[in-house]
């Protein structure tokens, strides 16, 4: 089965039964029609904004604890489906919003988290290196969610750059 087949009703019936398949396709945001990454980012923002009231300790406890558990669900599903990363499969855009909206738990404005969704989309599409090796060269349950985190760590950086630039830009006024 390629990534880009769709699934059929006992595919997705079969994901929502198991826990492991309901968490790997992110509470079913995973099984949009089209555009399944972008819906799991969407998504992902829901629980952020609990976990945005966290502090930036529990925070990465929670990326963490998400990350090896995200592992384990989508190894889970990706051999259930008979594919390693099928695109419904939407954990790793949960983990890897999450890492892009950590700049955003220390500035308030509805736009950082609107730039942290927007470069967040960016790093995971484009895939610069070293995110594309990682999506080809690492498989399994692991190679699902190493690439999108480190598209998130990209984009955090850049969500921090951008902040840090337009508020030195604002402070100059």
């Amino acid at each position: 089965m390629s990534d880009r087949k769709k699934l059929t009703r006992e595919q997705r019936r079969a994901l929502l039964s198991t826990a492991a398949g309901w968490l790997a396709c992110g509470f079913g945001s995973g099984l949009a029609p089209v555009a399944q990454g972008t819906f799991g980012s969407l998504a992902a923002i829901l629980p952020w904004l609990l976990l945005r009231q966290l502090s930036l300790p529990l925070n990465l406890l929670v990326i963490a604890v998400g990350f090896a558990v995200g592992v384990m669900a989508c190894d889970i599903a990706g051999r259930a489906l008979g594919v390693d990363d099928h695109r419904s499969l939407v954990w790793d855009e949960f983990i890897g919003q999450w890492i892009a909206l950590l700049p955003a738990l220390f500035f308030a404005p509805w736009w950082v988290v609107a730039a942290g969704f927007a470069l967040f989309r960016f790093f995971d599409v484009l895939k610069p290196w070293p995110i594309r090796w990682l999506d080809r060269q690492v498989k399994g349950g692991l190679g699902v969610m190493l690439d999108d985190v480190v598209a998130g760590v990209f984009a955090a950086v850049a969500l921090w750059l951008l902040i840090d630039v337009l508020h030195r830009h604002a402070a100059a006024f």
